[in-house]
Formats: structure tokens, sequence, C-alpha cells
């Protein structure tokens, strides 16, 4: 059988470099979403095709810890990632440049350069558009849940305004808690106007669904999919952030419901 060519020893310098870069692009992934599944295989398919030998990766919800190995020489690092939300558009980026490096199409100064753009990039719309857009979508749910023009008209400026105010406390770093408590807080409050007002046979509706914004989709699915994957502890962890993200949801509407003197 015709023996695998070995990889050339990487010098020390070289091998630091390379799990600095694999890391920054896990700790990218990490942040914006992605399962620990994804997480690993992008961080050793960049590691080795850079030149190492191979990787062990250690995947927990906020952090990354990764040895690389050239030749019995190996380097380990840890880097945190704490959590910034979801865009499926880095994601997709940070995987299709782990497949061009595999390819050869890229070496480590320009998979730095390459990485660099991803993490500085401008999400693809501004904040009014994702407010109005936000706005827009939870409007459209009330009237799949049978809401009627009062209920949708109510559900678009609590969900528009819930988002403005979320938008707001994420960018001064309050606990992501806090936030959502608050962001349920005011939708909750201006989705009672529907039924303090009677404007609508259902106004229940409205309250409930101008906090789906706050609904924590991703946690859940990353949470199962960890699971599947045998990731346990991330899985489970996952899956306890996003329950208490559903209780931080249920605090703020039990604290509008209070204060409006709304009973559902």
């Amino acid at each position: 059988m015709e023996e695998q060519e070995q990889k050339p020893l990487m010098a020390r310098e070289e091998l630091r470099d390379v799990i600095a870069l694999s890391l920054w692009a896990g700790q990218m992934l990490l942040q914006n979403g992605a399962d620990s599944q994804r997480v690993e295989e992008t961080v050793h398919r960049i590691g080795t095709s850079l030149g190492c030998d191979w990787l062990d990766i250690v995947v927990m919800p906020d952090a990354i810890i990764a040895s690389t190995v050239s030749h019995g020489e190996f380097r380990t690092k840890v880097r945190r990632a704490p959590g910034r939300g979801v865009d499926m558009q880095k994601i997709a980026g940070i995987s299709d440049l782990s497949y061009r490096a595999t390819r050869g199409e890229l070496d480590r100064f320009e998979l730095r350069k390459a990485l660099r753009e991803i993490d500085e990039a401008p999400r693809n719309y501004n904040r009014w558009t994702v407010v109005f857009g936000v706005g827009l979508a939870c409007a459209a749910f009330s009237r799949l849940f049978g809401g009627d023009i009062s209920v949708f008209v109510i559900t678009f400026l609590a969900s528009s305004a819930a988002m403005f105010i979320r938008q707001e406390l994420h960018k001064r770093y309050f606990n992501s808690f806090i936030i959502v408590v608050a962001t349920a807080f005011v939708a909750g409050s201006i989705g009672s106007l529907a039924s303090l007002f009677n404007l609508s046979p259902d106004p229940t509706i409205a309250m409930a669904a101008s906090v789906l914004l706050l609904v924590p989709g991703v946690p859940l699915i990353n949470a199962g999919e960890d699971l599947l994957h045998g990731h346990t502890l991330t899985g489970v962890l996952r899956g306890v952030n996003g329950l208490l993200i559903v209780m931080s949801i249920a605090l703020g509407l039990i604290l509008s419901f209070w204060i409006t003197g709304v009973s559902v």
C-alpha cells in the first residue's frame, strides 16, 4: 500500500500562527450562531490545510480549546467567544474559506486577510431596516394567528419599539437576560393597548405576537444538533440558556400585565 505523503515539519512560530488563525475562525463561528459540529470541523479543516498533522478541539458555549500537532511539536490555545447574535452570512463565508484553504487556494497570510474582512464586514441591513422588518414579521404572524387589522397595527408598533429598545440596550452592553426582560416588557405594554381600548375581539393576540422576535430559535436548534452529534455538555448548556430566555420573556410579559392591569 502506498504510504501517505507526510507533511513537512512546521516551525514553532508558524505552528503558533496556524492555531491562532484556526481559533479566530472558530470564535467567529461560535459568536454568530454556528453549532458545535460545524465549529469543530471548520477549525480542524483550516488547521490541517495549513500544514498541521492534526488538531484536537474542545468546543464550549463561550470558548474553544485547540491543540495543533506537527511532527510531535504541539501548541495549545484557548480563545473566549462571548456571544454576539446570529449572522448566517459570516458563518457561510468562514465555511467557504475553510474549503478554499483545503483546496490550496489560500495560505495563512491570505486567510488572515480574508478573515479580517469577514470580521469587519457590516451587516446586510441597517438598524432601521431591521426594526421595520421585525415589526412587519411579528405583525404578519398576528394575522396568521387570526388577528384583525387593529391587532396587526398594534403588533407592528409593539414589536418595532421592542426591537429598537433591544438594539439600544445591546449597544450599552446590558446583560442579555435583562435585555430580554426589558424588550418583552416594552412589547407587552404596547401590545396591551389593544385590550385596554377594546380595539379587537381577541386583543391578546397582539401581546403574544409582539414578543416573537425574542423566541430563542437558533439556541434551541443548536442545542438539539449538539446533543445529536455527541456534544452533550454544550447541548445541555445551550438548552438551559434557551430555557432562561423563555423565562425572561415570561417575566417581562408578567411585569407588563401587572403595570397595565391587563388580565389574560
